[in-house]
């Protein structure tokens, strides 16, 4: 249950109008307003840098399912293994130089030495098992699962993984595997599978299902029901072999998609851009958050930056339909804050984690975060609250947990925050 939460700033409003709050602290950043459709009001334009709502219902989704007979044969083909035993079954252990700079820091972990230092390979996403359930394990273990994209430096565009780190071996040190995201391809008689080319900047679990943010396209759904263990040895070959052998970079195990929600827009609104999502358990139905990046040479074109909420369906874990059958946001603002790389919403509290430079030796670099009390709330800033190139948020409700992590190579903690400190 979450504690006592320090009331938000107020702000006085003229009509959507969200006056930015400062209390010391400084302002989310502005930019000139901008029209998001030709038919934007000269009010809506008027507020262009506060954080003002729009039209949830014109933000949609429709789903998509992989062919079960596809699945089915490669289930077949293929040894199916538990989250619980990939977790047992981790390989790599994580050590820490140093600790971070984080504002009511509660917990933090790191990565070993390769995946710390790497360029090949760049994290992103984080989720964890109260995510996946109210009691915050999956298969009697606490997990955490954060994603990472290919750089590719090799030539060879590998896709994304995800990293399964057992927090109930060790908090300050779990243990840890990757497991490969793929696609199936291929025939019923030959089922195969391909990498899964997509930025993964936002990760959700829910029950047995993972999912992952597609920048331009909207949700990759991965089920852990089919969680299937390869061959290894050849670190270039991917899918099905002409020996009848099944490979993944040489990673064994490998985790398919098996559905995708496509998104669309209606009511003249630009599409929206996942560059991340999270899940609030907090709201009733569950729903999901899903928020764009922008950078400031965006914004200053035009760009909006928006976030949504969807509900979810914790029966079958889609995405819930409205009574009209649509998938449809039932909340949505305009924030404009630049490069936003996470975002949750706790008890009608959203957060966001801005990054702000690479600098390392400069603690102005270090990651921002937002928040606001929606419908009106102002948006306050906790400087520095983060680590340099701060990415995803995850909230656990379990401990009054918020997760988030850094990307960049050297400075790539794990990291929670007590929520309810801010």
């Amino acid at each position: 249950m979450r504690r006592h939460r320090r009331s938000a700033l107020i702000a006085a409003s003229l009509g959507l109008a969200v006056v930015l709050a400062t209390a010391g602290q400084a302002t989310a950043r502005q930019s000139a307003p901008q029209a998001e459709t030709a038919t934007a009001t000269a009010a809506e334009a008027a507020v262009a840098a506060a954080a003002t709502p729009l039209t949830a219902g014109n933000f949609r989704y429709t789903l998509s399912q992989t062919s079960s007979a596809l699945v089915g044969a490669l289930d077949a083909a293929l040894p199916n293994v538990t989250m619980g035993a990939v977790a047992a079954d981790a390989n790599r252990t994580p050590s820490c130089d140093s600790a971070p700079s984080v504002t009511n820091r509660t917990a933090y972990y790191c990565w070993n030495a390769g995946d710390q230092d790497t360029s090949d390979w760049y994290p992103q996403g984080i989720t964890t098992s109260s995510d996946a359930y109210g009691e915050g394990t999956y298969d009697g273990k606490r997990l955490n699962l954060v994603s990472w994209y290919d750089h590719a430096e090799d030539g060879i565009d590998k896709g994304v993984r995800i990293s399964v780190s057992d927090l109930s071996a060790s908090t300050s040190a779990p243990p840890y595997r990757h497991v490969l995201l793929v696609e199936p391809s291929g025939t019923t008689s030959a089922p195969s599978y391909k990498p899964v080319n997509v930025h993964a900047g936002g990760i959700m679990w829910y029950g047995n299902l993972l999912y992952v943010a597609d920048t331009s396209g909207g949700f990759r759904v991965f089920d852990l029901d089919h969680l299937w263990q390869v061959s290894t040895g050849r670190s270039s070959a991917v899918g099905r072999q002409s020996d009848g052998t099944y490979h993944a970079f040489d990673y064994k195990y490998v985790l398919p998609q098996t559905a995708k929600f496509t998104d669309s827009t209606v009511g003249g609104y630009a599409q929206l851009q996942h560059s991340s999502v999270s899940l609030d358990r907090t709201s009733s139905p569950d729903s999901v958050v899903v928020s764009e990046y922008r950078s400031a040479d965006d914004i200053a074109a035009g760009a909006r930056v928006r976030t949504i909420r969807v509900p979810i369906d914790y029966t079958n874990r889609y995405l819930k339909p409205a009574s009209d059958g649509i998938i449809k946001a039932t909340e949505a603002y305009r924030t404009d804050l630049e490069s936003v790389q996470g975002s949750t919403a706790i008890n009608g509290e959203f957060f966001f984690s801005q990054s702000d430079g690479s600098n390392h030796s400069d603690p102005n670099s270090d990651g921002d975060l937002h928040t606001f009390v929606a419908p009106s709330g102002a948006i306050v800033r906790h400087g520095n609250a983060l680590t340099v190139g701060a990415e995803d948020l995850s909230y656990d409700p379990t401990r009054d947990y918020l997760w988030s992590l850094g990307e960049y190579p050297g400075y790539r903690w794990v990291y929670a925050m007590d929520a309810s400190s801010f």
